[in-house]
């Protein structure tokens, strides 16, 4: 009897035995070899580190506000918005440049004057807020993306923790109370929440809702800029002010709590 084939029509068929055995031999000249880390490995690790994605949120950053300060967008203010835009068109365009500016560290009161001063109470207020929105989420996300890796390890001290402590587990309230009482710089507020575990969608909620009575006090004041003894301009003022002592006043009655913190 044959073993290793069996003859059919002329055909020659390897048995299953002759088969396992050749499959065994073939394996043996057959040696694993480990692909070598190249040079664009490193390079995509080295690229992909967290200090390297804070150091291009920091380049970034810089960048924006260097092209802030050279190209002067508070001449809108003397010089108007450009002509061929007008009504709804002209506010969203505003809003874009309203929310990039804010990423640029531009000082959102100056903007809310802008908005009031170039479009009036209604499109202003619209506009202003939908910047808003914008502003702080790209810089959340910037913030989260390229520097949350980097800065969580560096969260040492007292008044760090607490404050990521505050933010992970009561992201919206206390987001909410840092809209509506001004204290807290803009971008200040922004990456704190981007470094913490906070949530993307209640800090985008938090600060549309928490920054309504504040934005639009600041619009309707440029709005009325020309009338200063009007009674909407002393409402508005008064509305800017009102927010400001009361969040001192808290901040002045938290002294103690945040001294206790170790």
């Amino acid at each position: 009897m044959l073993d290793a084939t069996t003859r059919s029509g002329g055909t020659a068929t390897a048995s299953p035995r002759a088969t396992v055995t050749e499959l065994a031999l073939a394996t043996e000249f057959v040696t694993p070899t480990a692909a070598p880390v190249g040079f664009t490995a490193r390079c995509s690790r080295v690229l992909l580190s967290p200090w390297s994605r804070l150091s291009l949120l920091v380049a970034l950053l810089a960048g924006a506000a260097s092209t802030v300060l050279l190209f002067e967008p508070q001449r809108l203010l003397a010089d108007g918005w450009p002509p061929q835009l007008g009504g709804a068109a002209a506010a969203l365009v505003f809003a874009v440049a309203y929310g990039l500016c804010t990423v640029a560290f531009v000082p959102r009161p100056l903007l809310n004057l802008a908005a009031g001063a170039l479009f009036g109470s209604q499109f202003g207020i619209a506009s202003a807020l939908a910047g808003t929105v914008l502003g702080a989420g790209i810089s959340f996300g910037l913030g989260r993306i390229l520097g949350q890796d980097a800065l969580r390890p560096l969260l040492r001290g007292r008044w760090l923790k607490a404050a990521d402590g505050q933010l992970s587990r009561h992201g919206f309230r206390s987001m909410l109370a840092a809209r509506l009482f001004p204290g807290v710089p803009f971008w200040a507020a922004n990456y704190c929440a981007a470094v913490s575990r906070m949530g993307y969608v209640p800090f985008l909620v938090a600060t549309g809702l928490g920054s309504i009575p504040n934005t639009a006090a600041y619009v309707v004041a440029g709005a009325r800029a020309s009338t200063p003894t009007s009674p909407a301009f002393l409402i508005a003022m008064a509305c800017i002010a009102l927010p400001a002592l009361v969040g001192a006043a808290i901040a002045w009655r938290k002294r103690h709590q945040l001294r206790g913190i170790r």
